[in-house]
């Protein structure tokens, strides 16, 4: 701010500096209106997550369009916050907290250039500091691990050649390590940079890797793996209760020229809603096609409660298979009427009660199964009740070629699967929980575009199921990967894969 002192006494001098600060104030003006509008955008593009389904975005494309919408505003206040040559009127965004201790410090010591007084010139003695941490980042360094292994002979009988067998590895003769084998694994089914992407970015650092000789590391590895992902599978047949789910996977078809539809499979246990100790697995198997046989191979002697969505091969098995009963999502059912809310009040009407339901689960998640099953049958049954009634008047009085008819009907033909949980608190209202592992695969699917092959389809599924079990138990899959590459190739027996699980290191 400008003090009476400040002013200048000459007439020309004066009106200059008014005419500059006018300026200013017209630049913090279109400032202050541009951060604005942005947040503006930001407030619809996060709207577009609970609007209608047919005015919402993509979640990934949402979070690309938050990201350049977001950067645009920091532009902006930065702009701001400059031309006004005072404090910002509100923090900036920042991660609170200490940075993580395990992290290298590297320390620099910005000091005075004389320890001398610049008053009296006597000697100046330290009496504290300033200590800022900043977060660095060194890019992806590359190192050649060179491994020498003398050779012996013996003087005496000049016969005898002593020398160290040389260490296993996943790649025999190949340079990678079993680290840069999982990094490449990871970047590829974690992080969805496809093969081709990831040798550009070495190559920026002079590492010439083409993609085929990546592929050649990712096939050898999901050899080993396998096993471990066929232990996975199996122990969830032994589950009482799982859920399955699938998603396509389109697999390039040379002999047409272009590409077909797969199918990844997804099967999921997690039974910490009513407080198991079971730790949560999930498998993919990849099939070229959407038969009702798949699940049935798949799953083998499992018995027990699958909890999956209104596909009717899982109806096939069920008919099958006496031992395999069948619990139907809720969510689904859901979100038929949600698509109907706007012009229905019968569909309004059904996601009110089906909202009754989930306020009932809210309160109970984490209890015991039978505090689960005495809630439900006190609270939740009578609302199933009354819905059901509720659905069969109205289905008398709509259209069954109609949105909401068909809605209707989809619920009623599977209401004893919805109404299962009642009965069994082992059972949650939706299969949201295997959605939610189907979900980085619909991701990778975007950003390859496409499998190569069945083989292809089925590695992907072999190495996504590894990287997803170590995210559900929350170990880091590079460590843990370049860890069991390294005991594989050392020779840990193939049927003995059961101490190798993610989840055997929780804790």
């Amino acid at each position: 701010m400008l003090m009476e002192a400040d002013l200048p006494e000459d007439v020309d001098a004066l009106r200059a500096l008014v005419l500059e600060q006018a300026r200013e104030l017209d630049a913090l003006k279109g400032f202050k209106v541009e951060v604005e509008r942005l947040k503006a955008i930001i407030d619809a593009l996060q709207r577009h997550r609970f609007g209608r389904r047919s005015e919402q975005l993509d979640p990934d494309q949402l979070q690309l369009a938050l990201e350049e919408v977001e950067t645009a505003m920091a532009e902006a206040e930065h702009a701001r916050d400059k031309a006004s040559r005072t404090p910002a009127d509100r923090p900036r965004r920042t991660n609170r907290g200490s940075l993580p201790a395990h992290l290298e410090r590297v320390e620099q010591i910005v000091d005075v250039e004389s320890k001398a007084c610049p008053c009296c010139g006597g000697a100046l003695h330290q009496i504290g500091e300033d200590v800022a941490e900043r977060l660095d980042v060194v890019p992806t360094t590359f190192r050649v691990l060179v491994t020498r292994r003398p050779r012996y002979g013996c003087r005496s009988c000049e016969s005898a050649i002593v020398q160290t067998p040389a260490p296993a590895r996943i790649i025999e003769g190949g340079i990678p390590t079993e680290a840069l084998i999982a990094h490449v694994l990871v970047s590829k089914y974690a992080d969805h940079l496809p093969l081709y992407r990831q040798a550009q970015i070495y190559a920026r650092q002079g590492i010439e890797l083409d993609r085929s000789t990546l592929a050649d590391w990712v096939g050898r590895a999901a050899w080993y793996l396998r096993p471990l992902r066929d232990h996975i599978l199996g122990a969830l047949r032994g589950s009482e209760r799982l859920f399955a789910d699938e998603t396509t996977a389109p697999v390039l078809d040379p002999g047409r020229g272009r590409t077909k539809t797969g199918q990844l499979w997804a099967y999921a246990r997690d039974d910490r809603p009513w407080g198991s100790s079971d730790p949560p697995i999930v498998a993919y198997v990849y099939a070229p096609d959407r038969k009702a046989e798949r699940p049935h191979s798949h799953l083998g002697d499992f018995a027990g409660i699958l909890q999956v969505d209104g596909y009717g091969g899982y109806t096939a098995l069920a008919r099958r298979r006496q031992q395999v009963r069948l619990a139907f999502c809720w969510a689904h059912v859901r979100r038929k009427f949600y698509e109907l809310a706007d012009s229905s009040p019968v569909a309004t009407e059904v996601l009110r009660r089906i909202a009754l339901l989930y306020r009932v689960e809210d309160e109970v998640r984490g209890s015991t199964a039978e505090q689960r099953c005495a809630a439900r049958a006190e609270r939740s049954r009578v609302i199933v009740e009354e819905l059901h009634q509720y659905l069969a008047a109205r289905g008398r009085q709509v259209s069954a070629k109609s949105k909401l008819g068909e809605a209707i009907r989809y619920a009623l033909t599977r209401w004893d699967g919805l109404s299962r949980f009642i009965d069994d608190g082992r059972i949650d209202l939706d299969s949201n929980t295997v959605e939610r592992s189907i979900r980085p695969l619909a991701l990778n699917r975007k950003n390859a575009l496409f499998a190569g092959s069945d083989e292809g389809g089925d590695n992907w599924a072999v190495i996504a199921t590894l990287i997803e079990n170590c995210k559900i138990s929350g170990i880091n899959p590079h460590d843990w990967l370049t860890q069991t590459l390294s005991k594989l190739a050392n020779g840990h027996p193939a049927n003995n894969v059961g101490n190798l699980m993610p989840w055997t290191d929780v804790g």
